[in-house]
């Protein structure tokens, strides 16, 4: 009602994902973000540390046109050091948190608690000798909102390939990886399991997003 009504309303959720591991499917949102992203007129902020949750709050104090949803996790993320510059550029919605020594040949799209993974993959990855950027997406609907050359910017047209992970329904994602790569997610309820094993039977290691990525850069090394 507060969407159809355009209510600011601010609305928290803290399980974010299979990261819950024993608390099983009924407490893992494998559809409930994608539900919550297609509704018209919700703001919907995925944050990866306390510097995005931050300024996702300020986002929803800021918000009187309709609601705002703020999805939190439980597990512990890394604080991941920024720029003024990457700082100011979070409320965009979606902005490059590790960026290529010259023109990227592989973007990493990822939200929430999978920002710290793709991270962790790019910097091994650029260690190898990679071109990888990283661009954290906390929330698609700011982004989207965003002027087209700001957009281009962050995600260029360019014959870069392009891997998007989160740990839940990937449709979504498809439409930022534009025919140029792979999505990471869950298209099936989860399962109870210590979360490690769930994260490993889903694919959400270091491991799995590098091979993924290597397949995308046909890379088999």
């Amino acid at each position: 009602m507060a969407a159809l009504m355009r209510t600011q309303n601010i609305l928290v959720f803290t399980h974010d994902s299979i990261g819950l591991g024993e608390d099983g499917p009924t407490h893992q949102p494998i559809e409930h973000v994608a539900s919550l992203r297609a509704m018209p007129n919700m703001f919907v902020w995925r944050p990866c540390d306390a510097v995005e949750a931050a300024v996702a709050w300020r986002a929803a104090l800021e918000n009187t046109t309709g609601p705002t949803s703020l999805i939190l996790t439980r597990q512990g993320v890394p604080h991941i050091p920024r720029t003024s510059d990457q700082i100011d550029a979070v409320s965009r919605g979606g902005y490059i948190l590790l960026d290529s020594d010259g023109e990227p040949e592989l973007i990493f799209i990822a939200t929430g608690s999978e920002v710290g993974l793709a991270m962790t993959a790019a910097r091994q990855l650029q260690e190898a000798g990679r071109r990888v950027r990283v661009v954290s997406m906390p929330c698609a609907e700011v982004f989207d909102q965003q002027p087209a050359d700001y957009q281009s910017h962050v995600l260029p047209a360019t014959d870069a390939r392009r891997l998007a992970i989160e740990a839940g329904t990937a449709d979504g994602w498809w439409r930022y990886i534009a025919g140029r790569g792979d999505v990471i997610g869950i298209d099936r309820f989860g399962q109870s399991a210590p979360a490690a094993a769930l994260l490993e039977e889903y694919g959400y290691t270091v491991e799995a997003v590098m091979a993924a990525a290597r397949r995308l850069i046909n890379d088999d090394c």
